[in-house]
């Protein structure tokens, strides 16, 4: 059965029927329009303030020729701006194309051209850079966000108030971003995500986290990069659909963070370990009132059973739970309720309602046993962009494959056990890098640690420590005190064969350890080698 619409105008039956995460914004501020949406610093912008920008913005693009489909990229940092553009993008159909500003020029160029991004928002800081780059020359349209270059169009002028409402025909699985994963041993890939995928995952976040549509908002304390879809699209969106308040708190300061949590009365906060560690030592120096959050949440790594103690002792009002996800598959894909902080604190707990989640063998069956981690449902993306041999891969057997290794157990909780790639074959045996992670950085003297495996003539694959001291051992025995400490808790075969001492890991800017600089520093390459590719 199909209604006849023969009569009816397509735009008009669009705006009435549609998912569009533009929309979404439009209904809090309908509702709270004199609320705070975004708290940035001593700057506050209201629901109306924000829904009114993104309306201006979004005349602006179309008036710049910018097509539905049309890629129009960021080169800013977290800022209220930054989502002020996200949204316009989304009003008008557009692909946001959030730039990683941490990535090498060469980097961000290949990103640029491969996207073929002729539209731009600049922060002034990424003038000069954009500057350099070859894209400046290809593209139509530049709007900086404050004082404008030369032949750029100024922020004032980009936002001034638009004549009437922007009504764009928007499909629901049109996309509304394009977000760049890190590149490990070949160049980024462009994952395309819909409307659809962003808004059903924002209001499952939402409901996973407790964020309340109504008289008592979430407020959220956002430290991560907004170019990242932990921030964007895991923390902020959620916070915003359902009238609540972020706190933008860029870049990271401890002191900064407990102010304003204790300022703002904040009920939620997600932060990295090593950024929990911080707020620790910085609440030991000088405690403030946290008792307002209700939900501590970690990601990107596991937390020491120290830390986990430490954060719970001093926010003792809020569940520590530890969310998990991917830029493929909306995070969170999996959330630990809060009873699993104690019942599975090493787990990722269970998928969230809007994910169905499987382990497939190596013949893409689903099994009861280990096996790849695999989802389906309305957070997957659209693919990957520009590569279709990736695209046939990720959605071999109707299940998105998500590269990690894991199990269910009997009340469907998911157990990580590795990424495939970062599994150690050592003497016939698998070693998951995460398992020996997770001790390794709990001794004394180690600050944090990565494990990874080497060839090894003998073994196959050696397991190889790389820690960073945390200055209680003299640094010359901190390597024969891990592998002691090690053989303590781990099996013969998981103990570090080498461990290496440095003073910092290789981080990408959401705080993940880049392993294969890992590998690349332990295994420099043989006399001849072609160079390692681009990242």
């Amino acid at each position: 059965m199909r209604a006849d619409l023969s009569g009816v105008d397509p735009l008009a039956y669009n705006l009435a029927t549609r998912t569009n995460v533009a929309d979404a914004l439009t209904r809090s501020a309908c509702q709270f329009p004199t609320r705070a949406a975004i708290v940035e610093r001593d700057e506050v912008i209201t629901y109306a303030q924000l829904d009114a920008t993104v309306d201006a913005l979004a005349a602006t693009l179309v008036a710049r020729g910018v097509a539905v489909g049309a890629p129009v990229a960021t080169l800013m940092t977290t800022s209220w701006k930054f989502l002020a553009v996200y949204f316009a993008c989304a009003r008008v159909g557009a692909v946001a194309v959030p730039i990683n500003v941490t990535l090498a020029p060469t980097d961000i160029e290949w990103i640029l051209a491969d996207a073929g991004v002729e539209h731009l928002v600049v922060d002034d800081a990424f003038a000069p850079l954009l500057a350099q780059l070859p894209a400046r020359q290809r593209a139509h349209t530049v709007i900086a966000t404050n004082d404008a270059p030369e032949a750029t169009i100024p922020w004032a002028q980009a936002t001034a108030p638009a004549p009437g409402p922007v009504e764009v025909l928007v499909e629901d699985r049109a996309a509304v971003q394009c977000l760049y994963t890190s590149g490990t041993t070949s160049r980024p890939k462009g994952v395309l995500t819909s409307h659809l995928s962003v808004l059903v995952a924002a209001l499952t976040n939402a409901l996973a986290l407790g964020h309340a549509w109504g008289p008592e908002p979430s407020v959220l304390i956002n430290a991560l990069p907004l170019f990242h879809t932990t921030a964007l699209n895991t923390l902020c969106l959620p916070v915003l659909v359902t009238g609540g308040t972020v706190v933008l708190v860029a870049p990271f300061d401890p002191a900064r963070v407990l102010d304003e949590i204790e300022a703002r009365r904040a009920t939620h906060a997600m932060l990295l370990p090593l950024m929990w560690q911080a707020i620790i030592a910085e609440f030991d120096r000088r405690p403030r009132d946290v008792g307002s959050v209700r939900r501590a949440v970690y990601a990107m790594a596991p937390m020491s059973t120290a830390l986990l103690d430490a954060v719970d002792e001093r926010f003792a009002n809020a569940a520590v739970i530890l969310g998990s996800g991917q830029t493929e598959v909306v995070p969170a894909t999996v959330l630990q309720w809060p009873e699993h902080r104690w019942s599975a604190p090493t787990s990722w707990g269970p998928p969230v309602p809007t994910v169905a989640t499987t382990c497939l063998d190596a013949a893409g069956r689903p099994t009861s046993g280990e096996g790849e981690i695999a989802y389906r449902g309305p957070h997957v993306c659209l693919g990957y962009w520009n590569n279709a041999s990736a695209n046939a891969d990720a959605f071999a057997g109707g299940w998105f494959h998500s590269g990690d290794v894991g199990h269910l157990d009997g009340e469907q909780v998911v157990w990580f056990t590795d990424r495939l790639k970062d599994i150690i074959k050592t003497g016939g045996e698998n070693v998951s890098s995460v398992d020996v992670e997770r001790v390794v950085s709990s001794l004394p003297g180690v600050r944090e640690s990565s494990i990874v495996g080497i060839p090894d003539d003998y073994w196959g694959e050696m397991v190889c420590a790389v820690v960073v001291p945390d200055g209680s051992v003299d640094a010359a025995e901190l390597p024969a005190a891990v592998v002691a400490g090690a053989r303590g808790q781990l099996a013969g075969f998981q103990v570090p064969k080498r461990v290496v001492v440095v003073d910092a890991l290789p981080k990408t800017a959401t705080g993940k350890t880049r392993k294969h600089e890992l590998r690349a520093l332990l295994v420099p390459p043989a006399p001849g080698a072609p160079p390692a590719p681009p990242q």
